[in-house]
């Protein structure tokens, strides 16, 4: 099933975004401990929720599973927008990141929401934001020196891994969408925080490979594509490498794989952020092994909820929501609202004209 052709777009959709979720609260709580420290600690890899401290339960997810939702609300916003004749845009993606601000800077939605999103109280908890957003994204708003304004790609020269944590929704498009189209879309929805071109186009590449998946691709002939596609920008030699280095380690024999991920950094840049679930996914890629995957995913000496996050987003989407281990399923934070965006962006992407009622839940903006 490493294929899985028969699995349904709206299964992919709903198994890609919460999938991600389930890896992003599953490494949140080892994401500053070494590789040695988890593998101690956890001897059959970290395999359920544990808690990340006062205030962090079992199951909490952080601004990378916050960011994806709003990235896929601001794209159902985006479809509406289209659907009153004002074309598809990627300017309602960007005040959906705004709208994900607001959360991390108060304690509570106040005054007028805007879409029923941000008025969901559990996603004003603030989990590590990353610094290189919030300061992007406050520099949309007010504006200032190497900052860009609202609407443009950001002047800055990061390529930390929070555009691609986030960017999964765009993959999850029909595929009446050109991947060629949906890796462009995502490397510029990535570049409104994070300027370096491997921010961009690592997210480019995530977004493509998950596209792919879901018209039924097996992830060798999604990766093939994703390279491809990386070798049309300039910039794309680190992005391509990593991608490259995934694939070889994952050709080679079975030992020592926990040793073995370390090699490909510690995922707090994009590229490598993106290399390790590449990593994992294809030596763990059968239906049954989404737990084994997940659980190696994280264990690394780096950012353990943003590989677990994209792992979780690339084979949730190849095997389908009922590939996900139940119980984590059952208990990650945010479930039904995750579910809820899956099900209505599938809604909105499966229709050919705009539905008043549809509307006002997601204004186009």
């Amino acid at each position: 099933m490493r294929a899985g052709a028969e699995v349904a777009w709206q299964d992919r959709v709903r198994g890609s975004l919460l999938g991600g979720a389930i890896g992003d609260a599953l490494g949140a709580p080892v994401e500053f401990e070494s590789g040695p420290k988890i593998r101690k600690e956890h001897p059959q890899l970290l395999r359920t929720f544990v808690s990340g401290g006062s205030g962090w339960p079992p199951g909490t997810i952080t601004d990378d599973t916050q960011m994806t939702l709003f990235t896929i609300e601001g794209l159902i916003r985006a479809s509406v927008r289209a659907h009153r004749g004002l074309g598809l845009t990627l300017a309602p993606v960007h005040h959906a990141y705004d709208r994900w601000l607001d959360t991390q800077q108060h304690s509570a939605p106040t005054g007028e929401r805007d879409g029923w999103l941000q008025g969901e109280q559990w996603l004003y908890a603030r989990r590590a934001p990353g610094r290189t957003c919030l300061a992007a994204l406050r520099g949309s708003r007010h504006g200032g020196p190497r900052i860009t304004q609202y609407g443009v790609e950001v002047v800055n020269d990061s390529k930390g891994c929070g555009g691609v944590m986030r960017v999964a929704p765009f993959g999850l498009l029909p595929d009446s969408f050109e991947t060629e189209w949906v890796f462009d879309s995502a490397a510029t929805a990535a570049g409104y925080t994070h300027g370096h071109p491997s921010g961009k186009l690592a997210s480019g590449a995530l977004a493509a490979i998950i596209h792919r998946i879901c018209s039924g691709a097996t992830l060798d002939a999604a990766l093939d594509t994703a390279a491809e596609l990386l070798t049309r920008h300039e910039g794309h030699e680190e992005t391509s490498n990593a991608l490259a280095d995934a694939r070889e380690l994952a050709a080679l024999p079975p030992a020592h794989r926990p040793a073995t991920i370390e090699q490909l950094g510690g995922g707090w840049v994009a590229e490598e952020a993106l290399a390790i679930p590449v990593y994992v996914s294809l030596i763990h890629q059968e239906p049954e092994q989404v737990l084994d995957a997940l659980a190696l995913a994280v264990t690394h000496s780096g950012d353990s909820d943003s590989t677990g996050a994209i792992c979780g987003n690339i084979l949730g989407a190849l095997h389908g929501e009922a590939a996900l281990p139940t119980e984590l399923a059952s208990t990650v934070e945010g479930r039904a609202v995750i579910l809820q965006l899956a099900d209505d962006f599938v809604d909105e992407f499966s229709r050919t004209e705009s539905r008043p009622g549809f509307a006002k839940r997601y204004p186009s903006s």
